[in-house]
């Protein structure tokens, strides 16, 4: 079973000191940094290429970059040369899936796929899932952060843990002490959490916290295997 990975989403921190804050995170124990990059597939704006590209040089934190755009094959390039290693890009907003991770993977970084609350995990299930190095399942609905968390997305999460053992599967949106149990029980390995971790009084407990409960609840998923 994959090990925990914990990424704290650039979305809650303080974009006045971007730099200081992604060092921040990876002091306190991060394993990647979440960056989410919004355009026309949600209601918002905000991190872009030129920002990531600016970020790079001042951490080695892996960059798991969120995709909320209508167009994901178009900045797949763009994404590659500003220094991202992880372009995860919503299952709903292009027809062709399969090329989109296949130009992702030719241009050097892993493939994502991501599914909003009311997508089926059957959605995603299959080829896709297959050549996708990583599934992501929406805890929110896209666009903003702070929104509570959706349980009822829960069983998805189980259903596609079940189904692709080995295979990284992210949850984003709401995740918090309160709900990194549902979380990893559902057995989810990455975990994104923006306020839950940045406005922490000691953002090392709570990242240490969630990888604890993630890695035992992978633990018995291996032996129910």
């Amino acid at each position: 079973m994959p090990p925990a990975k914990i990424a704290p989403s650039m979305l809650a921190s303080d974009f006045a000191n971007l730099a200081a804050e992604a060092q921040r995170m990876v002091k306190n124990g991060a394993d990647w940094l979440h960056l989410v990059l919004f355009r026309h597939f949600v209601p918002n704006i905000t991190l872009g290429a030129p920002i990531i590209a600016a970020l790079r040089p001042h951490t080695d934190a892996y960059f798991d970059c969120h995709m909320m755009v209508s167009e994901p094959a178009r900045w797949v390039d763009d994404i590659a040369k500003a220094g991202g290693e992880m372009y995860c890009f919503h299952l709903e907003a292009t027809d062709d899936p399969l090329s989109v991770i296949r130009q992702i993977h030719k241009a050097g970084m892993k493939a994502g796929v991501a599914i909003k609350p009311k997508t089926p995990a059957e959605a995603v299930m299959g080829e896709v899932a297959e050549e996708a190095d990583m599934i992501l399942v929406m805890t929110v609905e896209p666009g903003f952060g702070g929104q509570s968390f959706m349980e009822e997305c829960m069983p998805k999460v189980e259903t596609l843990r079940r189904k692709y053992p080995n295979k990284d599967i992210e949850v984003d949106g709401g995740i918090s002490m309160k709900t990194i149990d549902k979380s990893a029980d559902a057995g989810a390995n990455v975990i994104v959490a923006g306020t839950g971790i940045f406005k922490a009084e000691d953002p090392s407990e709570v990242i240490s916290t969630f990888k604890t409960k993630v890695n035992t609840a992978q633990e018995k998923f291996a032996q129910s295997a």
